[in-house]
């Protein structure tokens, strides 16, 4: 088996991060840049990173760094060499050692178990671990919003299950269900960051790999923030009128089990499990696919549409028919 040599030299590669509150553009590619090594004190941060092959997690990891206004000039280092990996303000993914009190975050140790808590089992990677500690302070930055706000509370775990834990099984090897996959799927993030590394027949170097480094830290960057700005500026929303439909739920309905949504918001069946297309309370069995008169006929309530085959949805010309609909499903 033949490995490709990699350098231990250092390598700056300069990258603009786009201004943490314009979450919505995506981030401008700036040329990349090469500097020697120098022994002058520096005034610039550094983040080191693993120089070689490049994964998702700490081109995600390197990304979140520079999302910080502490670390949104700093300059990236791919090494493995201790000496100068040493000489970086934060490094991730690389160093075998986790201490967040000296800003090393790698998981490679024998030993690391850590997880993000809160209730999360899978073991972090580099990404997951810059984003434990800085999410909220990430999150805080990018939206403008005080850091121990409610809604940062709800973002910062929101925003772990839905992106960042996924970078942190995949690169951990921890498959996302119990069972075999039915099919594989080469179009997740991991994969296309992947897909970004030199082929095997392709030319390779340092400056190859920097230059395709910043391309996949590019890619994960644009991805989260895309996910940030959703989940901020519609998931959020929408969370709140189902919050209040909640609180409010006894006074439609004294069994407190009918919530009545004031104006439109995105919402789907509770599931029986979270993968699960089987709502938990489904319509009425014999409701299922029956339509218009019939379905009046059968329920004995005037102006019914339709209720779904799947029985998770049903409509009414009226709003006081629905609600009769709804209680009436109690029943069964």
């Amino acid at each position: 088996m033949l490995c490709r040599p990699t350098s231990t030299l250092r390598s700056y590669i300069h990258h603009a991060i786009p201004r943490p509150r314009s979450c919505t553009r995506s981030p401008p590619c700036i040329p990349m840049s090469t500097a020697s090594v120098t022994k002058k004190p520096r005034t610039t941060p550094l983040i080191g990173t693993h120089s070689g092959t490049f994964h998702a997690d700490e081109a995600l990891a390197v990304f979140l760094l520079r999302l910080l206004p502490e670390y949104g000039q700093a300059e990236i280092v791919r090494s493995r060499d201790p000496t100068v990996l040493d000489e970086c303000t934060v490094v991730v993914d690389v160093g075998g050692t986790y201490e967040p009190e000296r800003l090393r975050f790698d998981h490679h140790q024998r030993g690391f178990n850590e997880t993000f808590g809160h209730g999360f089992v899978t073991k972090l990677s580099s990404a997951g671990l810059v984003y434990k500690h800085f999410g909220r302070a990430i999150l805080s930055h990018v939206l403008d919003l005080p850091q121990h706000s409610p809604s940062i509370d709800t973002l910062y775990l929101k925003l772990y299950a839905d992106f960042v834990e996924a970078f942190d099984g995949i690169d951990n090897g921890i498959a996302a269900q119990s069972g075999p996959s039915l099919y594989k799927s080469r179009t997740d993030i991991s994969s296309r960051i992947g897909h970004l590394n030199p082929r095997w027949n392709e030319p390779y170097s340092d400056a190859i790999l920097d230059e395709r480094f910043l391309k996949a830290s590019h890619l994960a960057g644009t991805e989260l923030l895309e996910r940030v700005d959703y989940t901020a500026k519609a998931w959020l929303p929408a969370r709140e009128i189902v919050l209040e439909a909640l609180q409010s739920r006894k006074e439609v309905h004294g069994s407190g089990r009918i919530l009545l949504f004031p104006m439109f918001a995105p919402w789907k069946a509770v599931p029986m499990t979270q993968e699960s297309f089987e709502s938990r309370h489904p319509l009425p069995e014999a409701w299922r696919g029956v339509r218009d008169d019939a379905l009046s006929k059968l329920t004995g309530i005037d102006g019914c549409i339709f209720v779904h085959a799947a029985g998770f949805i049903g409509g009414n010309q009226s709003k006081e028919g629905a609600m009769k609909m709804a209680i009436e499903a109690l029943h069964f």
